[in-house]
């Protein structure tokens, strides 16, 4: 399974980078993290929690970060074991630019599995995938800005709506 994406965050080149290679950044981001440990030099050990269809496993594994050129780009490889529930690995490419005053992260991600996870079909398989690297780079954009200030615009707008039906205030 292979996809890409990009996406612009309203941060330098240099933190995006510095929040990649940070284990505490790198718990609050990846989906069912429960424990991310290590440095960029020696790998990262991680348990993860998912459930994928009807296979809820822990996925014990290793992360290794190599072609890092500082504020420009990294790869991410990772491997988990998730016992009877099978294995799963793959890698992102991550490349950082300057743009608009912020970065534009692009990525290029593929996945595989094995195990009874492989035996889901390819299409529960991708969907997953998919959803996982949209919400690591969610969480990671989220991490380095903050939550997002609209959040609440739609509530205000329902209000104003309502107040224009009923003529209260």
């Amino acid at each position: 399974m292979q996809m890409s994406d990009t996406r612009q965050i309203a941060a330098s080149p240099a933190e995006v980078y510095a929040a990649l290679l940070s284990p505490e950044v790198l718990e609050a981001c990846v989906p069912g993290a429960q424990d991310v440990t290590g440095s960029p030099e020696e790998g990262f050990e991680a348990t993860v929690v998912q459930k994928v269809g009807p296979v809820k496993a822990t996925f014990k594994g290793a992360v290794i970060l190599s072609d890092m050129v500082p504020d420009e780009s990294l790869t991410i490889s990772g491997e988990g074991k998730g016992g009877a529930a099978g294995f799963a690995k793959g890698g992102a490419e991550v490349r950082m630019t300057a743009k608009d005053g912020g970065t534009e992260l692009s990525y290029d991600v593929e996945a595989k599995v094995g195990g009874k996870l492989a035996q889901l079909g390819s299409r529960i398989i991708d969907g997953f995938a998919k959803k996982m690297a949209d919400q690591f780079f969610t969480n990671l954009q989220t991490a380095l800005e903050g939550p997002a200030p609209a959040a609440d615009a739609p509530e205000e707008e329902k209000k104003s709506w309502l107040k224009r039906i009923t003529g209260k205030n």
